[in-house]
């Protein structure tokens, strides 16, 4: 350890410098960071309240890490306290974000006891539409322009592209997404079609001038509104929308097909919504789903509860809702992974995301920066070290209503697989 002529960020004096570490520096909190990363092989520099700078790496950092105070280290060094942390300002991140998230095997992962209760009472004693509608006005309620600063400008979709080549822009693999979705439900003139939770209408936008009639429902205000003007300006008569939830959806009579793009997870009652699919489908008539995934349903997620969709959410968990729309009389078609493609959609929109810095902390704050931009960018790791997954589902509707098996069945089935 040696001093040397280095100024870290909102600090007055030279700090302490320790390169290559290979022994722990002599201070209080440092070695607890040093300890924990001491592996990583990742050039990056971190700054303590104190005055001292680790260093790991020979070359020009990749990104820095401020602590501005040390009560941070009192929390432990766990992914939602250095999350919240982040949030409230008590640590700045700068450099390549990509790089940052490097470190994450690293950080330990404890349960937050008080939200997973939260997260049970929600979900077992309170109304699953209007705990769902708090939810989704939470994160959908910031106005159109806050979602078009980075997702694409063509479709404005809010999931995965469709990618041919991993170079393609996001407006190009959104126009494959529309185009094969088009296909897949074997869409024609005259027909049909439920877009559930429909956003700000890529749906509408890519259905209803090729003639499709198509009914959005969505539960947001700012999105019922952006559909009806959409509708209205390009005079799109076939086409309509609702503020309303699908679950509690009445139509006059069953669609031709069902679109759901990145919603199923905001709806964790398979049972009841592959009774509800059932039920608005005519026969033969096909659903197209999409969703970020996990293989553990309602696995945690701290820090998506606490700052970006607070309820419920849960990502999807494949096998179950297969089992869901098999016993409901579902014939799934087609499942495809499509991490490497969610993948390479959180990546464009954490780099649009980061290019837009200095106007969303304008308009927006730098509170909800800061929450998206771990958002994102945690959701790019995660996609590429395939702790979630993305998947698309096609199926379509039999005769054959299923076994739709009740308690007993389904308990029966349970004991069976604990042998």
């Amino acid at each position: 350890m040696f001093e040397e002529k280095h100024t870290g960020p909102n600090l007055p004096c030279p700090p302490k410098l320790v390169v290559n570490p290979t022994s722990p520096p002599k201070s209080k909190y440092a070695p607890l960071v040093y300890h924990l990363l001491k592996n990583i092989n990742i050039s990056s520099e971190f700054y303590f309240a104190s005055g001292e700078t680790l260093r790991f790496g020979s070359t020009a950092p990749k990104f820095t890490v401020t602590f501005h105070n040390d009560k941070i280290f009192c929390k432990g060094l766990d992914e939602f306290t250095l999350g919240q942390a982040y949030v409230n300002g008590e640590i700045d991140i700068e450099g390549d974000m990509g790089s940052l998230f490097e470190i994450r095997p690293y950080l330990k992962r404890k349960k937050n006891f008080p939200l997973f209760l939260k997260f049970l009472y929600l979900f077992l004693f309170c109304n699953p539409l209007s705990v769902n509608k708090k939810a989704i006005a939470h994160h959908y309620t910031l106005g159109d322009d806050f979602y078009l600063s980075y997702t694409d400008q063509k479709y404005h979709l809010y999931t995965q592209g469709h990618f041919h080549r991993d170079d393609e822009s996001i407006e190009e693999a959104s126009a494959h997404k529309m185009d094969f979705m088009w296909n897949a439900l074997q869409l024609k003139p005259g027909m049909r079609l439920l877009d559930i939770g429909a956003g700000l209408a890529a749906v509408t936008r890519y259905c209803g001038p090729r003639g499709v009639h198509v009914t959005a429902v969505t539960l947001t205000k700012d999105s019922y509104n952006y559909h009806k003007n959409l509708i209205r300006i390009n005079n799109i008569k076939n086409c309509q929308v609702f503020l309303e939830d699908f679950m509690a959806h009445q139509p006059a009579k069953p669609y031709d097909a069902i679109v759901i793009f990145g919603v199923i997870e905001h709806i964790p009652y398979y049972r009841n919504f592959a009774q509800k699919v059932w039920d608005c489908l005519k026969v033969n008539g096909r659903i197209y789903l999409d969703a970020s995934a996990t293989i553990e349903k309602y696995r945690e997620h701290s820090f998506l509860r606490t700052y970006i969709y607070p309820g419920t959410l849960t990502f999807l968990c494949l096998q179950d809702i297969i089992q869901e729309f098999l016993f409901h009389g579902l014939e799934v078609l087609e499942v495809v992974d499509e991490t490497h493609d969610y993948y390479l959609t959180l990546d464009q929109w954490a780099q649009r995301f980061e290019a837009n810095r200095e106007l969303i902390e304008k308009r927006w704050g730098e509170k909800i920066f800061r929450s998206f931009r771990l958002y994102l960018w945690a959701g790019r790791h995660a996609m590429s070290s395939r702790m979630t997954q993305g998947y698309r589902i096609i199926a379509k509707k039999n005769e054959n209503p299923g076994i739709k098996p009740k308690f007993m069945r389904r308990f029966r089935h349970f004991l069976l697989s604990l042998k």
